[in-house]
């Protein structure tokens, strides 16, 4: 039996538009959170794609 709640589907999305390099402002227009520090959680953050964005 599978434990699914919305919030796991609410993690999965904000993780998959972190990805697709959308940034927490509109990130959180998408998922509802109000507070940008949960958004944080989700970044999951890697030192490859920020060295590619800094050039």
């Amino acid at each position: 039996m599978m434990d699914l709640r919305f919030h796991d589907l609410r993690h999965e999305k904000a993780c998959r538009l972190f990805e697709r390099g959308l940034n927490v402002l509109e990130i959180a227009s998408v998922t509802g959170h109000k507070a940008l520090q949960m958004l944080q959680r989700y970044t999951h953050l890697r030192a490859e794609d920020l060295a590619r964005k800094l050039g």
